[in-house]
């Protein structure tokens, strides 16, 4: 008897150091978003927590309450010291991270990035649009909603976030080639994360160009605070918003023509991608051209710049926004 409950002791701290070691491989994963408590970003957040639930990872995200990069520092050095296995960011300014994602990987803490093409200090970077295709796309929809001529605006997030920026370089270098009768007003304005600093800067805008017949926007508080402006000046059908937004938040924007349209990917798609791509490497996976990668499809890897990019551009219209809504979008 005295040997059986030996064995079975034995067998249960066999068990039990198992399933230890099964928790510490898994790990966390803390991913680090621009800013809390938007509906881009809770739909991110649903990813991460179902993707993470469904492979056995402890997944979560960490919004600061402003799109601040030091808050952001401030989070990273918190899940460094809390010892998780992988740190994802969503950036607001690449090269203000630089320091504390190189601190991060130096503690042997494995890094993602998401739009932002080339971070320095991230393992990998993944982008659901290209840059080139993204900013393409809505420039040539603003053109057709202004008939090629006029004046427009263009917003960023801040003037530090590289792929809103890289968006904006796309747009504007296709407007001036291809409809020349388009013009820029101003330069950029880095206020399309905050909905009232947008609408605001339009307000100004609008009564300082009565030219203006056109916002890009990127980012995704920038449409509807335009859109709104848009209402409030009774510029509807006059003045086109256009660019990437929640549509559950701007659902009745653009079903009163306040907002004209733009294109996305899925936030909660990238939110799983987070913790898809940190099982993968956390298992010590190699990211090889040709590799099929849930969310992702098969991919290209840029391996000089530690970027995968995929386009999976959904529109955002009349037509297509009840659907998006209801998917918690």
């Amino acid at each position: 008897m005295k040997k059986l409950m030996i064995a079975a002791l034995a067998a249960t701290l066999m068990l039990g150091g198992s399933f230890a070691a099964m928790a510490q491989q898994a790990g966390k994963v803390g991913v680090v978003v621009k800013i809390g408590g938007i509906p881009w970003f809770n739909a991110m957040e649903a990813g991460i927590k179902e993707r993470g639930q469904k492979l056995g990872i402890d997944a979560f995200m960490v919004g600061p309450t402003s799109a601040d990069p030091a808050l952001q520092v401030r989070a990273i050095e918190d899940l460094i010291a809390q010892g998780v296995k992988v740190i994802g960011v969503v950036p607001n300014d690449a090269k203000v991270l630089e320091p504390v994602l190189q601190k991060a990987k130096d503690a042997g803490i494995i890094v993602i990035t998401h739009e932002s093409p080339g971070q320095k200090g991230a393992d990998w970077d993944f982008e659901l649009a290209s840059a080139t295709g993204f900013g393409e796309a809505h420039a040539k929809l603003l053109a057709e909603k202004m008939g090629g001529k006029g004046e427009y605006a263009v917003f960023v997030g801040s003037l530090t976030v590289p792929l809103h920026n890289a968006w904006a370089d796309a747009a504007i270098e296709y407007l001036k080639k291809n409809n020349p009768d388009m013009k820029l007003v101003g330069e950029r304005y880095g206020v399309a994360e905050d909905v009232d600093k947008s609408r605001s800067t339009a307000l100004d805008l609008i009564s300082a160009n009565p030219g203006l017949k056109g916002f890009l926007a990127f980012g995704s508080q920038g449409p509807i605070g335009a859109g709104r402006a848009i209402e409030e000046r009774r510029k509807v059908g006059e003045i086109f918003v256009l660019g990437p937004f929640s549509p559950g938040q701007g659902q009745k924007l653009i079903k009163s023509d306040a907002i004209s349209g733009g294109f996305m990917w899925n936030p909660k798609q990238a939110g799983e991608v987070f913790v898809t791509l940190a099982d993968h490497l956390m298992k010590g996976n190699e990211i090889k051209d040709g590799d099929t990668i849930e969310g992702l499809g098969t991919v290209k890897p840029d391996f000089e710049n530690r970027n995968i990019i995929v386009d999976q551009l959904v529109p955002i219209n009349k037509d297509t926004v009840d659907d998006l809504a209801a998917m918690g979008l």
